[in-house]
């Protein structure tokens, strides 16, 4: 009996989605939990699985399509894996008696039998508007091939990868009226000038929540540089000890994520945000960490972070990074934070102006460390610096409070006893 697969709750106030690929295809045999189709919400791509095991009857819905909570993806049989093998199997059968008789036939040309075989495409040349992958349709266009020459291997008869790379090292599919060989192979390959592909939910949904900070938002950045020396040398003299003892690498980011909440404790408008014509003061801080995905810039929230020690926020944030790579993250861990840090020097950002992260009212930008000279005690000494970059909302936060809040991390920084001391 067919079971359906349906969408899975998607989150708080998240009552869409669009579905971004087909893992398995109708008749592909599907275990119990494995996934089956990748969607695409307005923070994170996630997974749906089957409920059972058992065989893909068909497809409800199309690649590109919008469903709601609840809606039916996918129907999965429990019974099918078994009629399907047994189907296969009597095709196999078939098959296998027509190229016997096949053979018997022509065993007086054995030799032009075996040549004529080997030569031969595996699969069925297409049409030329037969459905191809975005990757294999520029392969086609590239190379100039006629695809009406190419035999696919794939499911339904589809070209794949290896079915278009095979005609290109023997050169069976070129177009006819091409150049030469010689005189191809001095043509530079551009490929196309241009592509265009639709946006994903993901990247629309970023694109919409960043213009609306602009809109709303009396942004303005203020910035200061911070000294990395004492970081970087307590690093050094507890990096083994550290590692062996908690199992993760002492990173840059607990020291800043502890003195964000040490400096917004301090400055609590920082930590605040509007509704309306009411301010909104936390007394909590769940301090989201921006990380980079296939699929965009996403921000999960390290709760309670002003609780956690600093092998427990390594251990968060590593695993965060993870599973942001991995399309792992659930929406739930990107909900409710109350200040964000973004670290673009990482990237070699030397210096940038963050936006907000609404309806947060500030947001740290980190920047590459980089050797510079200072003047120390009246010398001039090379020390490696950071430019610190906050952003925030003017309509709640004054300058006065904006800078003593860069200033309250900076200090923190340069002095991570401060951290241990409360101070």
């Amino acid at each position: 009996m067919a079971e359906e697969i349906r969408v899975p709750t998607l989150g708080e106030s998240i009552t869409e989605a669009t579905v971004g690929k087909w893992f398995k295809q109708p008749g592909d045999s599907v275990g119990e939990d494995e996934p089956v189709a990748e969607l695409e919400t307005d923070k994170v791509v996630m997974e749906v699985n089957s409920p059972i095991a058992g065989t893909i009857v068909e497809h409800l819905v199309s690649e590109g399509d919008t469903v709601e909570v609840n809606a039916v993806l996918a129907m999965v049989d429990a019974s099918g894996s078994a009629s399907v093998k047994k189907s296969e199997s009597g095709d196999d059968k078939k098959e296998s008696s027509s190229s016997d008789k096949s053979e018997s036939k022509s065993d007086d040309k054995p030799a032009e039998k075996s040549s004529s075989k080997d030569d031969a495409p595996k699969g069925k040349p297409g049409s030329e508007d037969q459905p191809m992958s975005p990757a294999v349709r520029k392969m086609v266009a590239d190379h100039d091939l006629d695809v009406t020459k190419i035999g696919g291997t794939g499911k339904d008869g589809r070209l794949t990868k290896a079915d278009v790379q095979a005609a290109i090292d023997n050169g069976s599919a070129k177009k006819s009226g091409g150049a030469s060989s010689s005189s191809s192979a001095s043509v530079v390959d551009e490929g196309p000038r241009e592509e265009r592909v639709p946006m994903t939910r993901l990247r629309k949904r970023i694109a919409e929540r960043l213009k609306d900070a602009q809109n709303t938002a009396a942004m303005l950045t203020t910035y200061n540089e911070v000294d990395m020396s004492a970081v970087m040398d307590a690093r050094i003299k507890y990096r083994e000890e550290f590692e062996k003892k908690h199992g993760v690498r002492l990173g840059f980011m607990s020291f800043f994520v502890k003195a964000c909440c040490h400096a917004l404790k301090e400055i609590p408008a920082v930590n605040a945000e509007i509704d309306g014509d009411e301010i909104v003061y936390k007394n909590h801080y769940d301090i989201g960490v921006a990380v980079s995905s296939p699929g965009g810039l996403v921000v999960p929230v390290v709760r309670d972070a002003d609780k956690m020690g600093f092998a427990k926020t390594e251990q968060t944030i590593g695993d965060f990074g993870r599973r942001a790579r991995d399309g792992k993250l659930t929406i739930d861990e990107m909900m409710g934070g109350t200040f964000t840090i973004s670290n673009g020097g990482v990237f070699g950002s030397l210096m940038s102006s963050p936006i907000l992260n609404p309806p947060q009212s500030g947001i740290l930008g980190m920047h590459k460390i980089q050797e510079r000279p200072m003047v120390v005690n009246g010398e001039i000494v090379v020390r490696p610096m950071m430019y610190l970059a906050l952003s925030y909302d003017h309509r709640i936060i004054d300058g006065r409070e904006a800078v003593t809040f860069l200033v309250r991390v900076k200090d923190c920084i340069e002095n991570p006893d401060r951290l241990l001391l409360d101070i």
